[in-house]
């Protein structure tokens, strides 16, 4: 029995609805006719579905509305159309600050939360109400759920979308056909995480839903449910048009989607990823964002004296400067913008990534393909017979890869790459870790830069804002960097979804390897000492960086600080 029957019938004999000897007769009953006990006290007469949901409103301590006939004109004005549709709330009235939004579980805190953070500028009062006065509710007030959709990102601008397909000849799904109101609903969806911003889209199905989820600014949002029913015919739409197998169900696929719109003001491209799971195919689509290709350093979150270190060291005629971070960092897009910015004429750039996720015009790109024995060192080993200047290798992963750039920076090469650690001198003990010598480390890497993202406030509704003590302890602020400190925080409008921040950039910690480091690195020393001899050069660590970013009104304490938990200076 499910967990919420148990509590239901727990909530119905506390309430005096029902006897126990009432839940024994239905338990022996639903036994034999497959119903559930709530299902058979309902059939039986014992009790009605309003009694249930009266007793749930009732333990809630919440009001309980039968019917939902008086709904003012401001309360629908309040709640944004996508927002009611999602989380199936119904507005009834606004008056001030105070809220009133019919639900029909009085339990379901996700939706109480987001309400509470959506809609922060009122004070949510939430009431209960059945399912059924909901859905007639948002019919009557905001258009059927299928209007809703169309008027999210428009129907004229998804029905132009042209889609670059591979069918498999031979390969046929009954399930996918081109039912054209599911080529629509998937031109939608991805419109529309493409008009939010997001940077990822999430199709994951559960066991009674297919859930959808858009990763804007780095945080996941719950958007509205595809129809589950559809589950099957919506993932293998995005596998005809990624160029999957749509015959395979039972292992991982990666692929790409590239969407244009007959007018070409649209262009998305996507990096598809699917996985088995217990309900059924679970899919992930990168959004790749060209437009943070032609960032310059500013945009990308450096400050005027970062600016010109990342200047003197794309300047560099060899050598190697690593990026490093957690997945998800934004390593890849700093180097993209790095090698956008040198990329002239006059030199040869040769980049090796697995996979190759943004497409630069002038520089030759190589895509690792392990099954076909072209792995990061063999692609490396044929990239120097190019006779390049620059060469980007995606990410150092072993020894047999490190060698190989390493040589490659002794012998007048240039040499971007990221690594996996948390801040940058651990860059070069991990080197070594992985089976390099400490003296090819020491001769061949010039410079490291660990890097994190954070939020930036939304230009469009900022205002000032006092760092509550937690937040300035953790921070561990000085009083003459209070003085002239601007803090802000966003209040929450239409254009950043009420968050208060809308885009992100960097925090950074780089370092540059001078001939005492160098000769700390040589000798084995540990990474304190090396991390000590940086900061006497003025290596600032990530939280301090992202302290003069909050300091200057940039971002919020809360966003460095979380970005920033494992900084301990």
């Amino acid at each position: 029995m499910a967990a919420n029957d148990e509590f239901i019938l727990e909530l119905l004999i506390k309430h005096g609805l029902i006897q126990p000897s009432d839940l024994e007769d239905a338990r022996r009953a639903s036994s034999n006719n497959g119903h559930g006990p709530v299902e058979e006290l309902v059939q039986t007469g014992l009790i009605t579905s309003i009694d249930i949901l009266r007793t749930i409103a009732a333990e809630a301590g919440v009001d309980f509305v039968e019917r939902i006939d008086v709904v003012t004109e401001d309360a629908i004005k309040a709640m944004p159309r996508q927002l009611a549709f999602r989380l199936s709330a119904m507005p009834i009235h606004l008056e001030g600050k105070h809220f009133r939004v019919a639900l029909s579980d009085p339990f379901n805190f996700d939706a109480i939360d987001t309400l509470n953070k959506e809609l922060k500028w009122y004070d949510i009062d939430p009431v209960v109400a059945p399912a059924d006065q909901i859905a007639i509710g948002l019919k009557r007030y905001y258009g059927n759920a299928n209007d809703m959709v169309h008027s999210l990102i428009g129907g004229d601008e998804a029905d132009q979308l042209q889609v670059k397909e591979h069918k498999d000849e031979g390969v046929t799904d009954p399930e996918a056909g081109d039912d054209a109101h599911i080529i629509r609903m998937v031109n939608l969806m991805i419109l529309e995480a493409h008009k939010l911003r997001a940077s990822d889209i999430h199709l994951e199905p559960l066991e009674k839903r297919l859930r959808l989820r858009y990763r804007i600014d780095g945080v996941l949002q719950v958007m509205a449910d595809p129809p589950k029913r559809l589950q099957a015919a919506i993932v293998s739409r995005l596998k005809i048009m990624s160029n999957m197998s749509i015959a395979e169900r039972r292992l991982p696929q990666d692929g790409r989607i590239q969407l244009r719109t007959s007018d070409g003001k649209t262009a998305i491209d996507l990096r598809v990823s699917t996985i088995p799971t217990n309900h059924g195919e679970s899919v992930v689509m990168r959004i790749l964002d060209k437009t943070s290709l032609v960032l310059g350093l500013p945009e990308l979150g450096f400050l005027s004296d970062d600016q010109a270190t990342m200047e003197r060291i794309m300047g560099l005629p060899d050598g190697i400067f690593l990026v490093t971070g957690p997945t998800g960092s934004g390593k890849s897009t700093t180097l993209y913008a790095c090698l956008n910015l040198i990329n002239k004429p006059d030199r040869k750039i040769i980049t090796v990534e697995d996979p190759v996720e943004y497409q630069l015009t002038g520089i030759n790109q190589v895509p690792v393909n392990a099954e076909v024995g072209m792995t990061f060192p063999a692609a490396l080993r044929a990239m120097l017979r190019q006779a390049p200047n620059i060469i980007m290798v995606g990410e150092i992963r072993d020894l047999e890869t490190a060698a190989i750039a390493i040589n490659a920076s002794l012998t007048g090469h240039l040499v971007f790459s990221t690594l996996h650690t948390n801040d940058a001198p651990s860059a070069v003990t991990r080197l070594v870790d992985i089976g390099v010598k400490k003296f090819l480390v020491a001769s061949s890497v010039r410079a490291i830069m660990a890097q994190r993202l954070v939020r930036r406030i939304c230009g469009n509704c900022p205002e000032p804002y006092q760092p509550t003590d937690v937040e300035m302890r953790a921070l561990n602020l000085k009083p003459e960097q209070i003085e002239g400190a601007n803090f802000r925080k966003g209040h929450g409008c239409d254009k950043c979804r009420g968050t208060g921040y809308k885009g992100r950039m960097g925090i950074f910690e780089i370092c540059v390897l001078d001939d005492e480091i160098r000769s700390m690195v040589n000798e084995g020393m540990s990474v304190s000492m090396i991390r000590q001899r940086a900061r006497d050069l003025g290596m600032r660590t990530l939280r301090e960086d992202g302290i003069r970013k909050v300091l200057g009104g940039l971002t919020t304490p809360d966003e460095v600080i979380t970005a920033t938990m494992g900084d301990k200076e």
